[in-house]
């Protein structure tokens, strides 16, 4: 079978327009509007989650829709429930920082995604997965990624919700015990796209300087040429 191959670097505007969705990328949990993605829109965004990259090709994900309001009223409480855990694991300044801090979209949001993975999609083994068995996992990722870049496109915002057991979502949405639930991301269009990430903007952390994250050859290895260490600041 003949292999069609591309060869043409994207242009200038391309290449800009690739970046600025990365650098624009947010996770939404305010500003939610609750409009409905029309079902183009929403195919197109799924269309590019299942275009992720996967380990033998395996494809792993499924996307489970959700758009019943009595199902994410489930799935509310079962954040609200992780939330208050969570908040006790965090002691003075923090604990009161954490609460302050507005960490989901659920019932705002008109649409819930959970992206899942079948770890035992094409058979027990799989190219790929053979010395690396979690690959599966990391591909399902690539998944939620791939989507989360064509909803920025699109003017649509996702806010992954990771303040929830795996379990509740399980019991919520009817997921077998034996899929993996990967993320549970609420969808819709904003009333707009903050210039940083909310958890920058408020001090919760700041962005790691790239230059301090790159090494040389092996880990904590030899210094960055000059020049790359530059373009790297």
């Amino acid at each position: 079978m003949d292999a069609v191959t591309y060869s043409d670097p994207f242009t200038p505007e391309e290449c800009e327009a690739v970046y600025r969705c990365i650098f624009e990328r947010r996770d939404i949990r305010a500003q939610i509007l609750p409009d409905r993605i029309p079902d183009d829109v929403l195919a197109r965004i799924l269309r590019a989650g299942h275009h992720a990259p996967s380990v033998g090709f395996m494809q792993p994900w499924d996307f489970v829709l959700v758009r019943d309001h009595g199902v994410r009223e489930r799935i509310h409480a079962a954040f609200c429930r992780a939330d208050e855990e969570a908040a006790l694991m965090f002691v003075g300044e923090r604990a009161k920082a954490y609460r302050n801090l507005k960490l989901e979209g659920i019932l705002e949001a008109p649409l819930g995604i959970c992206v899942t993975c079948d770890r035992s999609r094409n058979g027990p083994v799989v190219l790929g997965r053979t010395h690396q068995p979690d690959m599966d996992l990391y591909s399902a990722v690539c998944a939620v990624q791939n989507l989360w870049l064509a909803a920025r496109a699109e003017g649509v915002g996702i806010g992954w919700v990771s303040i929830v057991a795996r379990d509740d979502l399980r019991a919520a949405l009817g997921i077998p015990e034996e899929i993996e639930v990967i993320a549970y991301l609420c969808a819709g269009y904003v009333s707009g796209f903050p210039t940083r990430p909310d958890l920058e903007q408020r001090r919760w952390l700041d962005r790691m300087p790239l230059r301090d994250v790159v090494h040389l050859d092996r880990w904590q290895g030899r210094e960055l040429n000059e020049e790359l260490a530059r373009q790297l600041e």
